[in-house]
């Protein structure tokens, strides 16, 4: 646990704890003043040039307090002039030369500032972006992304190490750390998907793992605890003794269940309530709020934010009924956690916010198969020996989502303690009253991102639930329909048109169509939004929006086909699905139109009437060799093994199609 190594300085002898000789205290009466007046101090130049938007200077300035601090008597003229605070953000610069090097900074001041900075430092929320940091290297780990060309001598390993040996020091030197939040954040990454580590896990962990979901001690934070908690047991479930799975996947269930049975909605005016009535009386100071305004987000509205602030690195998240899994990445700009003393609500707010947000992503993954699957395709080949005609096809093409195989010990579980009801609660969040009480108040703006990635989660794991659950499980017949018209109401809605609510949206909504169909379920589509599905399948940047709006049109328009008097509406989806299949530029996208072209019009007297009213045969027959023709000369290139396989399947499909439609001329 020593210091950051720093070509062009020596570093000065240290014990053999890590620590250099004379670790100094925080200032104090004559010392502070002293420091104040120091003009030689290099603390408030090197400070300022941590605010430059060039990163190498940056770069320079982080590495040059990691040099200054390595002499203790400056420390305190860094930590007067809030360093810590400074230095904190810089953990997560877009330059991954100036995470490293802000990280070697705080790890010096660790090491030569001794036990006393060390607590400070955990008092000042270091913690927070640490942790996000770790994350984030985790997730680079994972996909082995070999070093930039631009920054070839700072690897995600060199970023790791300085963190690693960061959060070492602290641990070794605060107390505090061991209560903190943090470290069952680290133990939720590092356990997911390690098979070296469950090796390690023994008696005593899953002991004290089951001591903690066990607890009721109440407060945000504990809840928060708890969930993260459950998280470190579900990774770990191979270790469990086969006599205690089903005693511990109930209070792992039970965990989850209490924290999405909190009222976010109603919980966040009144805690933000509580704290204005606080600062009224004296209880809170003008300085935490303008500290907290420093750190936070201009507010800009109900569901304001860019895709990159709304992102976040959560780990694995299984984003697909069928097991599909995806690192969610990107750059975390959202520093709401990194609160100033005296925001005791906020931070209970945060707490919540964050616990639901894990809850979720954890049931995400209950639901979720370890089979392969593609991006955006649900199903890797209907088989090149398939009858052709109209039922091949459609059994070919109808296994979209089939239920997953839970086991009966977690289906009971989740049944049993209402996950699948409480999930369709916090797809309704968040609420009007809590979005209007924290748009009136800036320092509580990144609060909004954080519902609304809640309700985020609740739409993923909605659609993976729909997948692995049986229909009487979510209210039968009539509470998927309730379930459907109000997600139709969110896709239509003018509100949050951003692309992770979008991608959410419309996958769950498929898979609750795709559901009620195969139950001859009545649906709740109207024309009029039907063509506005058609709009955002040719307009929409996102690939799996569009993807998963086709999808909808061909389970909504198969579904139609079986109704009297539906040939108009049929031509309007016909129109809408040719028009992508022959224009868009991306083979993914012109499959899933062909593949909804098949559902829709592969079986019924209405369907007949459509095709022949739009000249589908002829149209197709012209698609053919061009279809086959850029599989040829774009496939290898562009598209993954299992999308290439998925796009064979199709053109064999596309072939056998033409065919069927060509015997119905005949007739």
């Amino acid at each position: 646990m020593g210091k950051t190594k720093s070509s062009k300085f020596k570093r000065p002898r240290v014990s053999a704890d890590g620590l250099a000789a004379g670790a100094v205290k925080r200032p104090s009466g004559d010392d502070e003043e002293a420091v104040e007046t120091d003009e030689d101090s290099p603390a408030a130049e090197l400070l300022e040039k941590l605010q430059s938007p060039c990163a190498d200077v940056r770069e320079l300035a982080c590495a040059g307090i990691s040099r200054v601090v390595q002499q203790s008597q400056t420390i305190p003229a860094f930590l007067q002039r809030d360093a810590v605070r400074r230095l904190g953000p810089l953990l997560l610069d877009p330059s991954r030369a100036v995470r490293e090097t802000a990280a070697g900074a705080l790890r010096n001041l660790s090491a030569c500032g001794g036990p006393e900075v060390c607590e400070d430092m955990v008092r000042q929320d270091i913690l927070t972006p640490l942790v996000t940091l770790l994350r984030e290297c985790c997730s680079a780990f994972e996909v082995s992304s070999a070093p930039s060309s631009q920054e070839p001598k700072h690897t995600v390993e060199g970023v790791a190490n300085e963190a690693v040996n960061l959060l070492w020091n602290l641990s070794v030197a605060s107390g505090r750390i061991m209560s903190c939040v943090v470290l069952p954040h680290c133990l939720h990454t590092v356990t997911e998907d390690n098979a070296e580590l469950l090796g390690s896990v023994n008696t005593a962990v899953l002991s004290a793992l089951e001591s903690v979901l066990l607890s009721t001690h109440t407060g945000m934070a504990q809840t928060l605890l708890r969930t993260l908690a459950a998280g470190v047991v579900w990774n770990v479930k191979a270790s469990l003794p086969a006599a205690q799975h089903a005693q511990t996947l109930g209070a792992l269930v039970a965990t989850l269940s209490r924290s999405l049975e909190l009222d976010a909605g109603r919980l966040v005016p009144e805690l933000l309530q509580a704290e204005a009535a606080r600062f009224a009386t004296g209880g809170g100071s003008a300085a935490a709020t303008e500290g907290m305004e420093e750190h936070m987000p201009a507010d800009r509205g109900v569901g304001a934010g860019t895709e990159e602030e709304l992102e976040e690195g959560d780990g694995e998240v299984h984003l697909n009924g069928l097991g599909r899994s995806r690192k969610t990445s990107g750059k975390e700009d959202d520093f709401s956690d990194l609160l100033p003393r005296g925001r005791e609500e906020l931070r209970e707010v945060t707490a919540l916010l964050t616990a639901q947000q894990t809850s979720l992503e954890i049931i995400v993954n209950m639901c979720c198969s370890d089979d392969p699957s593609d991006d955006e395709w649900e199903e890797t080949s209907s088989g090149d020996e398939a009858e052709p005609g109209a039922d091949g096809l459609l059994e070919g093409n109808s296994s979209l989502l089939s239920p997953l195989c839970l086991s009966a010990e977690v289906h009971g579980a989740l049944i049993h303690h209402h996950i699948p009801q409480k999930v369709l609660l916090k797809a309704e969040f968040p609420s009007a009253e809590a979005l209007a009480a924290c748009g009136k108040t800036p320092a509580w703006g990144g609060v909004v991102k954080k519902m609304y990635r809640v309700q985020y989660r609740a739409l993923t794991c909605l659609h993976n639930i729909l997948a692995a659950m049986d229909t009487e499980s979510l209210g039968g017949p009539v509470g998927l329909q309730a379930v459907a018209q109000h997600l139709a109401s969110l896709v239509f809605s003018s509100v949050l048109k951003d692309d992770e609510f979008l991608e959410a949206v419309t996958s769950a909504l498929r898979s609750l169509l795709q559901i009620m169909a195969s139950k001859n379920i009545p649906q709740c589509m109207s024309p009029q939004q039907l063509m506005s599905l058609c709009e955002a399948a040719t307009r929409c940047d996102v690939l799996s929006v569009r993807v998963n709006a086709l999808a909808i049109l061909g389970i909504t328009g198969s579904t139609l086909a079986k109704q009297p008097d539906s040939a108009e509406t049929l031509q309007m989806i016909g129109n809408a699905l040719l028009s992508v299949a022959t224009k868009d530029t991306n083979l993914v996208v012109c499959g899933e139109a062909l593949d909804a072209l098949f559902d829709v019009f592969a079986d019924g007297e209405e369907a007949e009437k459509a095709a022949a009213a739009i000249r589908l045969l002829p149209a197709l027959k012209a698609l053919q060799p061009v279809f086959k023709a850029k599989i040829r000369k774009e496939g290898k290139g562009k598209y993954s093994p299992e999308q290439l396989c998925v796009l064979d399947n199709i053109k064999i499909n596309l072939r056998r199609f033409v065919g069927y439609l060509e015997k119905q001329a005949r007739r």
